[in-house]
């Protein structure tokens, strides 16, 4: 990448915009963070709280306020114009990822590369939005951003070679692995977890166990680092939601209708971490 193109922009400062933004910066580049002003606020926050963690463990190159003024507060869409490479991060809604795309044609170079970071939105669909597919796909980071090693590459029908060479470059600067998909709804990370939280909560409106028994099985008897319930909660009960609700409609198999009582959860506002109450309280 250029020294032009080191100017990267993330929309977004919810949870995973702010551990990409924090990556990117990480890796010594410039990144513009669009958000509102209370989010943006939250998100300096968290990530001064993440990199004073890794500084701790001497897993941090250098100082993180020295990391923290690579990242740059952007209120307003209009100061991402300048960027090369755009990292969408915005809440898991088809209407709000396409409004924004829409208005990124108008604001972006023809050669800036455009990536959304969706967890189950077909690219495909996503890049008819902004119009130059070319220059789309998907960069789908795992959570926490700055731990997880793993990001989802996924083309869409028309991506280029050149976008995708360019964003494996990028994954690699960022000191992640790249694994490259289809565009297939939920790709593979969701396609096959998000059935397997499903009948976790399932069994909970069953009545087959606690959710602490649940979670404790899977743990000690599968291995699994998080049971199945501690992980809803921590991703978001409503983004399980949003993303059965895209895998169930875009392949059609009753196998991905999500569960009533994670619907149920979602209309109470029972979230998970982030509202205080999930399948645990926090």
């Amino acid at each position: 990448m250029s020294a032009e193109a080191d100017r990267v922009g993330v929309i977004g400062a919810g949870q995973m915009g702010s551990g990409i933004a924090q990556v990117v910066a990480q890796a010594g580049l410039e990144v513009w963070l669009h958000d509102t002003p209370e989010a943006l606020k939250r998100s300096k926050a968290s990530m001064e709280d993440s990199l004073g963690r890794l500084s701790a463990r001497g897993r941090l190159q250098e100082a993180p306020g020295a990391v923290l003024e690579r990242v740059h507060p952007a209120a307003e869409l209009e100061d991402l114009a300048g960027v090369r490479t755009l990292l969408e991060a915005v809440t898991e809604d088809w209407g709000v990822k396409s409004g924004i795309f829409a208005r990124l044609r108008e604001l972006l170079s023809e050669d800036a590369l455009v990536a959304t970071n969706t967890s189950s939105i077909p690219i495909t669909q996503l890049a008819s939005s902004y119009g130059r597919p070319g220059r789309f796909l998907g960069l789908h980071f795992m959570n926490p951003v700055p731990v997880m090693p793993l990001v989802e590459v996924i083309r869409g029908l028309g991506t280029a070679e050149e976008a995708v060479a360019q964003a494996l470059d990028l994954v690699g600067r960022l000191g992640k692995t790249a694994v490259q998909c289809n565009d297939y709804p939920g790709f593979v990370s969701n396609r096959i977890l998000m059935p397997m939280l499903n009948e976790a909560i399932q069994c909970v409106m069953e009545g087959v166990a606690e959710p602490e028994a649940i979670d404790q099985i899977m743990r000690l008897g599968m291995n699994h680092p998080m049971g199945p319930l501690a992980l809803a909660d921590f991703i978001g009960l409503d983004t399980c939601l949003a993303i059965l609700e895209v895998l169930h409609s875009g392949l059609g198999d009753p196998k991905y209708r999500p569960s009533p009582l994670l619907r149920k959860m979602v209309a109470a506002g029972w979230l998970g971490r982030k509202s205080g109450r999930g399948f645990y309280r926090y």
